[in-house]
């Protein structure tokens, strides 16, 4: 019974980064951009839960407003940033980095630099037997699981997925068949800011909402597509269990400090290992 509370930890925080990470992926492999304002991004979202507990708002509306507020925002970093940088990995590092600092500070003024906490909406535990977990992490991992599965749909089995899969293989050729890949591009990052957004908001309720707190996650998800691969979505799932995991649970039997060591080790072992990660493609050059 000690090892399953742990496990199911562990599968919450990689069923979270899981959304982060294709977030990044999504962005990343349309559109070559590198967004260094990810984790802010998410931390915005968090702090949308903050700004509707303050008000006395419904948790449950502030749970829907945090991925539209931070689409909004996406919306807008994409019009007036990233739309002039597309395929320029360096720009865009440089560009987003800076907007993090600004996102952060902009935080900073209007929240100050102490943390803030979220109450959860529910208090109560799910019990069975010997083991019992609160119901609120249970609902993170079933919300997050419900919209990774709703992602993989939009980007399989719609048109618009359809379409911005031939934009990420051949955009030059998309143009020529009609496809508007300007509007792809721009939906694209919307929606995986509002992924980011949706992910902060869950998580708010069960960590410290601080300006930093969103390196805390961009940084696990970066190394889930390099280990994953940055090819199909799939790889996002492979990379977040192996680096989400070993995190989790290292931390609960180590330390977190050997927890970050040995991710880090990891990711470097399977890069050496496979360049193009676990699910990525051989360049057979």
């Amino acid at each position: 019974m000690d090892i399953i509370i742990p496990l199911v930890d562990a599968s919450s925080y990689i069923l979270i980064l899981i959304m982060i990470a294709l977030g990044l992926m999504i962005v990343f492999g349309m559109m070559g951009v590198i967004n260094m304002a990810h984790g802010e991004l998410f931390m915005i979202g968090a702090y949308v839960m903050v700004l509707c507990q303050s008000h006395n708002l419904p948790f449950w509306l502030g749970l829907v407003l945090a991925p539209i507020m931070v689409a909004f925002i996406g919306l807008l970093i994409e019009t007036l940033l990233i739309r002039h940088i597309y395929q320029r990995p360096l720009d865009t590092i440089l560009a987003t980095w800076g907007l993090s600092i600004a996102l952060k500070q902009a935080i900073v003024l209007v929240f100050g630099p102490e943390a803030q906490s979220v109450s959860a909406p529910v208090d109560e535990s799910f019990s069975i037997g010997d083991f019992s977990y609160p119901i609120y992490r249970l609902f993170i991992m079933a919300a997050s699981l419900f919209m990774i599965i709703a992602t993989f749909w939009i980007f399989l089995k719609t048109d618009f997925g359809l379409m911005a899969r031939a934009v990420i293989a051949r955009p030059h050729t998309s143009e020529t068949l009609g496809i508007n890949t300007r509007r792809i591009y721009r939906w694209s990052f919307v929606f995986g800011t509002a992924l980011a957004g949706l992910a902060g908001a869950l998580i708010a309720p069960t960590i410290s909402v601080d300006p930093q707190m969103g390196l805390g996650y961009l940084v696990p998800g970066f190394l889930s597509i390099l280990v994953g691969g940055t090819g199909p979505l799939a790889g996002v799932l492979a990379g977040a269990g192996a680096i989400g995991g070993t995190n989790s649970l290292l931390s609960v039997w180590v330390s977190p400090v050997a927890a970050q060591i040995a991710v880090f080790i990891l990711a470097i072992i399977i890069i050496r290992m496979r360049p193009s990660g676990l699910l990525g493609e051989r360049d057979e050059k």
